[in-house]
């Protein structure tokens, strides 16, 4: 097996290159729709006081993949077309995701992000808090521009179940005998919960039928709880390349994610005590010797089980509808692949 140090330089390279070609392909039918989004984005930095448009700029024009966007128009691609509208409802989520992003940062202690310093980073953990909520109030605000209270609505609650999921997390740090059922609710709510909202609002503002909708945000819960088991996934066995973020900031934090959950399930009590005095003593060659010990084979091919589950629910809740299912089918495809490409290079 190699080690952390030693599979950086070729397999990485040509996981991320591969990853933003895959990634480029899924995105081609919305390219348009999310270059309006960037520019927009990027207008939204003149909505600040001028005291706050340094940190404005960093955080609304970092050009990360715009996942959750990309979701939304494709979901109004596949319920009747692309407006204007959507270009707003896309800005709104995005708002809310980056500002959850740089209030993660502060709590985990991250340096890294996009490639880049993070908020905190660069101008300290009271300016990258205070500066997440102005981010919360601004997609609020955009959200009371619409005609109709519902997305307001939606935006709010939506919100709050993110924080809260971040919140239910925070309690559990170091529960690694957390069961599962607990683990992927809490994903649900903290990263399931926004991608629902983006696909929920691509069709509520086509005025789809409440059918449609219903089936849109169950298939945008399914996909984004599979893509937080794959992110927890990187955290462990990825590259700051691919991942565009410090690594082993989970572990670090003593947060139970999958490879953790995983491992404890089938480990020794001996395995069990190793790994808490591992987490409990962090040091500059913990991540190395812990990423060791949860880089199984077995681990791994129970991860891509449970995350292959995840998406055949997204897949499930797409075949209620009667058309528009292939480019979605092509998002949840390309996110199985790149969890499949992660752990078989993992243990290579």
């Amino acid at each position: 097996m190699l080690s952390a140090d030693t599979k950086v330089a070729g397999a990485t390279a040509t996981g991320v290159i591969d990853s933003a070609v895959g990634w480029k392909r899924v995105t081609e039918p919305v390219e348009q729709f999310l270059e309006a989004v960037t520019v927009r984005l990027a207008d939204e930095v003149r909505e600040f006081d001028s005291g706050l448009a340094a940190y404005a700029e960093y955080a609304l024009t970092g050009h990360g993949k715009q996942l959750r966007p990309a979701l939304l128009g494709l979901c109004a691609k596949a319920t009747g077309g692309i407006k204007d509208s959507h270009v707003t409802a896309a800005v709104i989520v995005e708002m809310v995701h980056l500002a959850t992003l740089v209030h993660d940062d502060v709590m985990d202690e991250a340096e890294i992000r996009r490639g880049r310093l993070t908020l905190a980073a660069n101008w300290g953990n009271e300016t990258a808090v205070l500066f997440g909520d102005c981010l919360f109030a601004q997609a609020l605000r955009l959200a009371a521009s619409f005609p109709t209270p519902a997305v307001c609505r939606a935006v709010a609650a939506a919100t709050k179940t993110v924080c809260s999921g971040e919140i239910l997390q925070n309690h559990q740090r170091n529960m690694f005998d957390l069961a599962q059922a607990e683990y992927l609710r809490v994903l649900q709510m903290k990263t399931g919960e926004l991608f629902a909202l983006a696909c929920e609002l691509g069709a509520f503002l086509n005025d789809a039928p409440p059918a449609t909708q219903t089936a849109l945000r169950k298939f945008g819960l399914a996909l984004g709880t599979a893509y937080q088991l794959y992110d927890d996934c990187l955290d462990v066995f990825g590259s700051e390349a691919e991942a565009g973020k410090s690594l082993g900031t989970d572990l670090m934090k003593g947060k139970p994610t999958l490879p953790v959950l995983l491992f404890w399930e089938r480990a020794t009590a001996a395995e069990r005590n190793q790994l808490r005095a591992l987490l409990g003593q962090w040091s500059a060659g913990t991540f190395d010797r812990v990423q060791a010990m949860l880089t199984t084979p077995q681990m791994l091919r129970r991860a891509v089980q449970l995350l292959d589950k995840q998406l055949k629910a997204a897949c499930d809740a797409l075949a209620t509808l009667p058309n528009g299912q292939t480019e979605l089918v092509r998002l949840v495809g390309y996110l199985r692949r790149q969890a499949k490409t992660l752990c078989l290079r993992a243990v290579a």
